[in-house]
């Protein structure tokens, strides 16, 4: 009887075939169905945070440039966009608005003031619009030049009600007079309300806190551009919703 060759390798067990189909063919094991919702998940929120940002740079950039239009030699009225009041005196950023308007007023631009907004929850006891009516009769405008708009609390308000007070007194183009920042998205407001050919001289403020102004003014365009869209589609929009946080 034949001895077995000890010095003779044994062969291994064959390997499954699904496991020779996939190192002849080089194919890997697919991933997971949770792995690939995972890699779904992480491409959408990169997307959108890529899309976040283009949509803030875009914004900004429209702030920070504002609305450069050369001022007509005169106009029917200048309309100054309300801001708060500290102890029924106009705040320092809203004495800005109102010395420009003086300005524009000394020199002819215009004959007849709006002084537009509501009253402030800070403990005023006077309207926006009727503190800025004795700050500019302090400083030496004709208390019957100047018309008040003492309802609104939102930009929007501010020149949708001051439209209505044009239409009420014969007054058809105007000036819109606000801060530099503020000065793109009141524009494209009072060209969407339908102000004729609304044109808005602004200032660079030297006393707000600007980083949250501007910050501010990138929420509350996002907002506008939402309900610009929903006016365009004829879908109506209550008043009451351009009125928080004064936007």
């Amino acid at each position: 009887m034949a001895k077995p060759d000890v010095n003779k390798k044994q062969s291994a067990p064959a390997a499954p075939a699904s496991r020779r189909k996939r190192v002849l063919t080089g194919k890997k094991k697919a991933p997971s169905k949770l792995y690939r919702s995972f890699v779904r998940f992480f491409q959408l929120v990169v997307g959108a945070f890529i899309l976040l940002v283009a949509w803030i740079i875009f914004i900004q950039w429209k702030v920070q440039i504002g609305v450069q239009q050369p001022l007509p030699n005169q106009v029917d009225v200048g309309i100054v966009l309300g801001a708060s009041l500290r102890q029924d005196t106009p705040s320092p950023g809203l004495q800005e608005r109102l010395d420009l308007a003086i300005d524009l007023y000394k020199q002819g631009r215009f004959k007849h003031v709006i002084v537009s907004g509501g009253l402030d929850h800070n403990g005023s006891k006077l309207t926006e619009a009727e503190g800025m009516r004795n700050y500019l009769v302090a400083k030496g405008v004709p208390e019957k030049q100047i018309l008040l708009e003492p309802r609104a609390t939102s930009t929007y308000e501010n020149l949708l009600f001051s439209k209505q007070i044009m239409q009420e007194n014969g007054l058809v183009s105007s000036i819109i007079v606000t801060h530099r920042y503020h000065s793109a998205r009141s524009l494209d407001i009072a060209e969407t309300i339908g102000l004729q050919q609304p044109v808005v001289s602004s200032i660079r403020s030297e006393v707000l806190f600007m980083p949250y102004h501007d910050t501010r003014e990138t929420l509350a365009y996002t907002k506008w551009y939402g309900t610009k869209l929903l006016l365009k589609l004829g879908i109506p929009v209550s008043e009451a919703a351009f009125s928080h946080f004064g936007w």
